[in-house]
């Protein structure tokens, strides 16, 4: 499978109508980038859809690989939900690397809010594409 970037993604394409046009900052081998929920990302009233947390999640580990110049895909994710995100709460996403393995890459990522309390947090493992 050959992995191109078309501005599309529903994560971070420019294009992408419906898209969160997420931005990244990679600094000190750590990728970073905001995102403040609105209502139309709700689950509960007032709370941010657990599904969105995770694409968000999902996203930073995805772009810190890109980021470092390594086509890789998502194998395997772990979520873990801390507490409720809050729609209208600016959330601050980070994602970094733990192991690079031949083949795979190992990741992990938080989200924390404008308390710097921990919303959620991922682990995940990244198959390398070849180029």
């Amino acid at each position: 499978m050959e992995i191109e970037d078309n501005e599309m993604c529903f994560a971070c394409g420019k294009d992408n109508p419906i898209g969160l046009k997420l931005d990244f900052e990679l600094k000190d081998d750590v990728v970073k980038t905001t995102f403040t929920p609105q209502e139309v990302h709700q689950g509960f009233m007032g709370i941010t859809h657990g599904g969105l947390l995770s694409t968000l999640l999902d996203e930073v580990m995805a772009n810190l690989l890109y980021l470092q110049n390594f086509k890789a895909v998502t194998a395997k994710m772990e979520v873990k939900f801390r507490q409720p995100a809050s729609i209208g709460d600016e959330l601050t996403i980070s994602g970094w690397i733990k192991r690079e393995k031949k083949q795979t890459v190992n990741t992990a990522a938080k989200i924390v809010n404008p308390k710097q309390e921990k919303v959620a947090e991922a682990e995940a493992v990244f198959i390398k594409q070849n180029s």
